[in-house]
């Protein structure tokens, strides 16, 4: 072979050579291509697994400077702004009836909303989340379940007769948690219900709806600078529904909503326990101090105690 043949070989086979390798290696890489991008489908699902698994055993550790047994509530700084997903909930009782709205009541501040409920009646989780708290305060709260939730939520659940779920224990949206009861300071059979972001107290109204049972929206967005006035506007067409004038079906939801319509003719009548005043029972039954005066024939000087019977309607 002469060396113009052996040249001429040597320079097809190499320029054969050079264009096979970057097709070898093109198909290489797109065999490659799909298993990595499973790899890193693998990656992320597993990244996913890991910080649910945090925020279980931690929940909103991003909103909350540390997880304690012994506050059930402590506030410190709010954000801003900050989206709460409202997704995924249970209404934590099936009563549609609120006896006293958030707010302003007896010269104090209610930080909750109160739901007539009755001893032994079911009470669940609103959220899925971490019980914080599970104690017993007898000038407040009676016994009372504190649970953190992944929204970033905190919700308090008051006056139970019995508590179901221990400090520290992972719930679920609707796991029950504990029964209606009537302890710690309370005057009848009650569930107080608080909902609080970073230790401060928002207006649960602001979120649920509990003649719709149901919440307002998929999520609320917290704004610091206008929840106080929004709470205001929650409690005029979400607030006091029910003055005692209910039945027992009707507060556990057995019978539609359309109930809250009383008889003119009909009477009734509130007993009297110790700290009480005129201006306290009217705000309390939803009626004036004038009403009340007239149909009790009393004057404003007139002085009630514990165990009269003051009719209010």
């Amino acid at each position: 072979m002469t060396l113009r043949n052996i040249f001429k070989t040597t320079t097809i086979t190499g320029l054969l050579f050079l264009a096979v390798l970057p097709a070898g290696a093109q198909d290489l890489l797109a065999r490659q291509a799909p298993i990595d991008r499973r790899t890193k489908k693998v990656d992320t699902l597993a990244l996913q697994n890991l910080l649910r698994k945090e925020n279980l055993e931690s929940p909103s550790a991003q909103l909350y400077a540390d997880w304690n047994n012994q506050y059930a509530h402590r506030e410190q700084e709010l954000p801003d702004s900050f989206r709460i997903d409202l997704r995924h909930f249970h209404m934590p009782t099936v009563s549609r009836v609120i006896t006293s709205n958030f707010g302003s009541r007896w010269g104090r501040q209610h930080k909750g909303i109160d739901i007539k409920v009755y001893i032994g009646d079911t009470i669940r989780a609103a959220f899925s989340g971490k019980v914080r708290i599970v104690q017993y305060e007898g000038g407040g709260y009676g016994k009372y379940i504190v649970i953190r939730h992944t929204n970033g939520l905190e919700t308090i659940y008051g006056h139970l007769s019995k508590q179901l779920v221990v400090e520290n224990q992972t719930v679920r949206a609707g796991d029950v948690i504990g029964l209606g009861g009537n302890t710690g300071r309370s005057t009848g059979s009650h569930l107080h219900f608080e909902t609080r972001l970073c230790g401060v107290a928002l207006n649960p109204a602001l979120m649920f709806d509990f003649r719709a049972q149901d919440v307002v929206a998929d999520s609320y967005m917290f704004r610091k600078n206008s929840y106080k006035h929004e709470s205001v506007e929650a409690n005029h067409s979400r607030g006091v529904v029910g003055n005692g004038r209910y039945t027992r079906e009707e507060v556990r939801g057995e019978i539609a909503q359309n109930t809250t319509t009383v008889s003119n003719e009909e009477k009734q009548y509130h007993k009297v326990v110790s700290g009480e005043t005129l201006y306290s029972i009217a705000d309390k039954r939803g009626v004036t101090v004038d009403i009340l005066l007239k149909l009790n024939k009393l004057s404003r000087s007139s002085k009630i105690r514990p165990g009269m019977i003051i009719r209010y309607s």
